[in-house]
């Protein structure tokens, strides 16, 4: 039936089509910059990382990077996923849920602000600064390297 007949027998107009399908997010510019830098930082230092990194495979969430030799997890403030601080997502428990679930597994959570500016919370993760995240990470290597030898000696007399 075509539409004008429609509306003649039932003085309504024929339902549109909507299309179901939202659009994918998009990632802010800042933030591309951001996971650029720092993965390249991570590549020039020779730390192994894993991207994209999902720590429990019963929950859909998701870090950035995780520096597999440190047990640390890094999210890249303004991601497409991240739905973002404001809004009804402010108020929801949930949202940092995943920080105090990767904290009880024993890892350390660090969230890069890409923002120019930011809110410090305190009782959320460690949070740096984008600009500083290299430093950061060359402070990171150096301590391992620097530190302890935490092996047995070969030659230990006991």
């Amino acid at each position: 039936m075509n539409a004008d007949d429609y509306f003649s027998k039932t003085q309504k107009r024929p339902p549109k089509a909507k299309s179901r399908a939202k659009s994918l997010p998009k990632a802010k510019e800042a933030y591309l910059e951001a996971e650029e830098d720092f993965e390249q930082a991570l590549n020039v230092l020779s730390i192994k990382y894993e991207k994209k990194f999902q720590f429990k495979s019963t929950k859909h969430w998701r870090f950035d990077f995780h520096l597999i030799e440190y047990r640390i997890l890094v999210e890249i403030s303004g991601g497409p996923w991240s739905g973002g601080r404001k809004g009804k997502l402010k108020n929801k428990a949930w949202s940092m849920d995943r920080y105090d679930v990767a904290a009880e597994m024993g890892y350390i959570v660090v969230r890069i602000e890409s923002a120019a500016r930011y809110r410090i919370d305190e009782s959320g993760p460690m949070q740096i600064e984008v600009s500083r995240a290299s430093q950061w990470l060359k402070n990171l290597k150096r301590q391992i390297f620097n530190g302890k030898d935490q092996t047995i000696p070969a030659d230990r007399a006991d």
